[in-house]
């Protein structure tokens, strides 16, 4: 059986034109697939992989925290990378991207992510841990019990004090001499009478 050559012309008119729009089609869907903005946000950095980018066009690329730039605009081509630091702070940053393809709209990106505070960053760890402020009442403690402790004994000696002066008032009343003297004047009681015994006695033998 013979095909009319229209047919075939027709057929194979028909089949370019499908494979000009499979083509087509993967031409325009591969561009989309390839473009991969991948970035994330730490406390302390942002690390940015912008990769399989069109390298024919001028791409940009601009990072911002808090309205203030951390990365000014730059260009780049088929890809990007770098790692920015963040600015110390205690509270959450807004961290802005914005990725600018030269190939077209759809294929640019306008993000934003938060950076969470970092938990050694907020001094409030070391300042509890400076609580070295509790070895010094210790030391202050022990210093007053010791002085409480000599008060007494310094008082003791003055207490005792009055035990000298009791026999001194016990003297006012009789002095330890008196024995002394009140044998003296018998002894000389004694001495006086025998004197007047043995002058009386020589006056007898005179007479």
């Amino acid at each position: 059986m013979t095909i009319p050559r229209r047919s075939l012309r027709a057929a194979g008119s028909l089949a370019a034109a499908a494979v000009v729009g499979l083509t087509g089609a993967v031409l325009s869907a591969g561009p989309a697939a390839a473009h991969t903005p991948t970035w994330a946000v730490t406390c302390s950095e942002v690390s940015l992989d912008l990769t399989a980018y069109n390298s024919n066009v001028t791409n940009q690329v601009t990072v911002t925290v808090d309205g203030k730039d951390l990365l000014p605009t730059e260009t780049f081509g088929k890809e990007f990378h770098k790692k920015l630091e963040l600015p110390e702070h205690d509270k959450e940053l807004t961290v802005h991207l914005v990725v600018k393809a030269g190939d077209g709209d759809n294929f640019s990106r306008d993000e934003t992510k938060t950076a969470p505070v970092c938990e050694d960053a907020g001094t409030p760890s070391p300042a509890p841990s400076q609580g070295t402020p509790s070895p010094a009442p210790s030391t202050e403690a022990p210093a007053a019990s010791a002085t409480p402790s000599e008060a007494p004994s310094t008082s003791a000696p003055a207490a005792a004090s009055p035990s000298p002066s009791s026999p001194d008032l016990a003297e006012t009343g009789s002095s330890s001499a008196t024995p002394v003297i009140a044998g003296a004047a018998v002894a000389v009681l004694l001495a006086g009478g025998g004197i007047m015994w043995s002058v009386r006695k020589r006056r007898t033998t005179q007479h």
